[in-house]
């Protein structure tokens, strides 16, 4: 099973920004209205998005090794709650979510984990984003990205930074790097910094909103040769 962690940030991402946004303690100086405006623009994108579909690539750098991991697929979004993640190079894996509710298939193991997303996950205030259950603004600070490197179309970047009394809850995550597409304003590319020095960077692509997706697209039936496995609970990275 692929660590967890790495799809539960990089779909809050995704999701979270359905849920309010705030950037009245920012200062105001020109950098920071560049990212209020990104952040307006992107959140009224997402306030209109009831379901999402689009293509991912990952890369992930793990420290220690000389070669990143690559894997794509395609991801599947529907509010409230529910979420179809599916890997489908190198290898098949499916995650389906519903709320709190997780199932993980592995079609080459024959097997199917089933448990709680905040039991399996280490990464708690993702999780309650994921869900629409707390504010962006609660768990981190939204600053503008150091240095002058920018996104697609010249826009801003937008870092994520977990606040000090949220660190337990987000022991692993250092920061999150967020680029949105030019014009649309959704998200283009989400990088999760680790405090290891691991980074994921997740690229989405040919993204299709309110498709008007049916729960048969979230629903997993599992094949009758399928073995269920209770899944392990994460208690740290």
């Amino acid at each position: 099973m692929r660590m967890i962690r790495w799809w539960v940030a990089a779909v809050f991402s995704i999701m979270s920004v359905m849920s309010a946004w705030s950037a009245d303690a920012l200062s105001d100086d020109k950098a920071v209205r560049e990212v209020q405006e990104v952040v307006k623009q992107l959140q009224a994108r997402y306030e209109k998005t009831k379901d999402l579909q689009a293509e991912f690539s990952q890369k992930t750098k793990i420290e220690g090794f000389e070669r990143p991991v690559m894997s794509s697929g395609k991801v599947y979004i529907k509010k409230p709650g529910r979420l179809r993640w599916d890997y489908l190079d190198p290898a098949t894996e499916q995650i389906y979510v519903n709320q709190d509710d997780v199932k993980v298939y592995v079609p080459e193991h024959k097997q199917v984990l089933v448990g709680k997303l905040t039991q399996m996950a280490a990464s708690k205030a993702p999780l309650e984003l994921l869900q629409g259950a707390a504010k962006l603004n609660e768990s981190f600070e939204i600053e503008p990205t150091p240095g002058k490197a920018r996104g697609a179309g010249g826009l801003p970047l937008i870092t994520l930074m977990p606040k000090a009394k949220e660190r337990e809850s987000t022991q692993n995550l250092q920061k999150i790097v967020v680029e949105v597409f030019p014009k649309t304003y959704y998200i283009r590319t989400v990088s999760l910094h680790e405090i290891s020095g691991n980074i994921a960077v997740f690229e989405f692509s040919n993204l299709q909103p309110n498709l008007e997706l049916g729960h048969e697209v979230f629903d997993f039936k599992a094949p009758p040769d399928t073995e269920v496995v209770r899944a392990p609970v994460l208690n740290g990275p």
